[in-house]
């Protein structure tokens, strides 16, 4: 479904650009715009929401992957666009049409749920003690491919490249793009290899008698049980108490709304409306409206900003284009050093994300005063700590909230990314923009007048506000980290142990030989008949 909205949408703007349809209506155009930009969504969740409960208990380093990836991928086209169409705008978009289709059809039946990696067994154990280093050395490949990217956007702004260099440039890009295959397969062999070592090992078998366990079951079960069950099978089918009546509609939904606002415990599975209607949720998505919003703004705005700052396009073009780099860093720095640190020192994730929205702060005052030459390492700040609030808030909706109706949770905690844009950079940020350059241009903005703004003032107002609302995301976030503490005190992935623990037992039960069994009051046999 999300190929062929990806296809319908985009391939539709294409034909229109390249006049080969009738010029479409305003409202024709936005609908095509809404198909294919929400086909992502359907890409995202398969993709994530698959990986995040295959892995539970490294959730943080495989939404710093994918999440990094994504961040990535803007640079990844611009090199495949110009390798396979050359300078062409019109083809970008035909691009974006075609491609993410082929790959979802081509990929579509990798995503699936795996069987969780056990710890008794050997496969399970295998994978359970080698799943980390694979995200490691996905890590070390994603770093050289944001590397290899960084140089070839560097070189390609200062020497112009043929087609056939762009040709040649994507193909290391690919080469590098693929090496986790490589990651995987090797993962795979080491996994059968110590299989295949563990099934040579002679099992070792305790069993029990089962009339034994009859009769202490029976001494053990409470009086008013055996009188109920005795009452159950002396009363015949005319004695039995007919059913009560179902409930009535009312009784339903008053059943329904209280189960609603009776919330399980942190870290179990929550219902959606449970989940939605919760006091951490409403703090989360507050926290992140203001954080992400902000930082969004200031990267959908760093054009403009720059040549309002009088930067030259030349340094506007660069630092704009490295955005993606320092937004991989942040998701991927995110994903995992707030997995290693809950692992090791028990550091919550809310109270690295109440970190990420104060260090953002620091960004959006450097574009506030216009410190000379900031703006650099404002780009950097901001495309971090937008990337960096991405795989906290989906990790904390995945522990907090489960992973029952995780897919529909996680496009949730999305809906605060165009929420938060709306307000603060249309609302905010543009009305500010426009009110200055029309004071700067005569008072008025005609439809075919400058509307060019220069000066640090065009971009004061609106950085200030967006400022004093991430100091309020951090002050919303900190009531989550307080409501969390004990949650994150604890052990929060003891539960998908404790369940591969019983899956393996379930398991051993019935793989093994059906073994004679004599075992009552404590005494044992083993396979060879000797007590235990």
């Amino acid at each position: 479904m999300g190929a062929a909205m990806n296809l319908a949408g985009y391939l539709m703007i294409y034909l229109a650009i390249d006049g080969r349809t009738a010029r479409p209506p305003v409202w024709l155009m936005c609908i095509y715009i809404c198909v294919g930009a929400n086909s992502q969504s359907f890409a995202n969740t398969g993709a994530l929401v698959t990986c995040v409960k295959n892995f539970p208990e490294s959730r943080g380093m495989v939404l710093g992957l994918l999440k990094g990836f994504v961040g990535l991928s803007g640079a990844i086209f611009t090199q495949l666009y110009l390798a396979i169409y050359g300078d062409d705008a019109k083809s970008l978009v035909l691009l974006i049409a075609w491609l993410p289709a082929a790959i979802s059809i081509l990929f579509v039946h990798t995503i699936r749920i795996m069987p969780y990696p056990r710890r008794g067994r050997g496969a399970g154990s295998a994978a359970a003690a080698t799943s980390n280093d694979a995200f490691f050395c996905f890590l070390y490949i994603s770093i050289a491919l944001a590397i290899y990217l960084l140089v070839m956007i560097v070189v390609q702004k200062q020497v112009n490249f043929s087609h056939a260099a762009f040709a040649v440039s994507a193909a290391a890009l690919l080469l590098v793009l693929f090496l986790p295959l490589a990651v995987v397969v090797k993962q795979e062999y080491k996994i059968q290899k110590e299989l295949e070592e563990s099934i040579r090992e002679p099992p070792t078998v305790t069993v029990e008698n089962p009339a034994a366990s009859l009769q202490m079951a029976s001494a053990a079960e409470p009086p008013a049980a055996k009188s109920q069950q005795k009452q159950s099978t002396t009363t015949g089918e005319n004695g039995t108490e007919p059913p009560p009546p179902p409930p009535s509609r009312s009784s339903c939904l008053g059943s329904c709304l209280r189960h609603m606002f009776s919330p399980p415990a942190q870290g179990d599975d929550f219902t959606i409306l449970q989940a939605l209607v919760s006091v951490d949720m409403l703090v989360l998505f507050l926290a992140t409206i203001c954080g992400i919003g902000g930082t969004l703004t200031a990267i959908d705005n760093m054009g403009q900003i720059g040549q309002s700052l009088g930067y030259q396009a030349k340094s506007i073009n660069t630092f704009v284009s490295l955005i993606s780099i320092w937004n991989y860093a942040g998701r991927v720095t995110a994903g995992f050093a707030s997995e290693i640190f809950l692992a090791r020192y028990r550091f919550p994730r809310p109270l690295m994300l109440t970190l990420v929205l104060l260090l953002s702060c620091a960004g959006h005052l450097l574009i506030a005063f216009g410190v000379p030459h900031s703006l650099y390492a404002a780009s950097v700040v901001i495309g971090f700590c937008f990337g960096a609030q991405w795989p906290l808030l989906f990790a904390i909706i995945s522990e907090v909230f489960g992973l029952k109706y995780y897919s529909t949770l996680y496009n949730f905690g999305s809906v605060a990314s165009p929420i938060g844009a709306y307000v603060l950079n249309v609302r905010v940020a543009g009305a500010l923009y426009d009110a200055e350059a029309a004071k700067q241009h005569g008072g008025s903005l005609d439809a075919g007048g400058d509307k060019t703004c220069i000066g640090v003032q065009c971009f004061r107002k609106a950085f200030l506000i967006i400022t004093a609302a991430t100091v309020a995301a951090v002050l919303v976030s900190l009531v989550l980290v307080w409501r969390t503490r004990n949650f994150y005190k604890g052990d929060i992935y003891a539960k998908f142990r404790d369940n591969a623990a019983a899956d393996d037992d379930d398991d051993a039960e019935e793989e093994g030989p059906k073994w004679p069994k004599k075992e009552a009051e404590g005494e044992s046999t083993s396979v060879n008949g000797r007590k235990g």
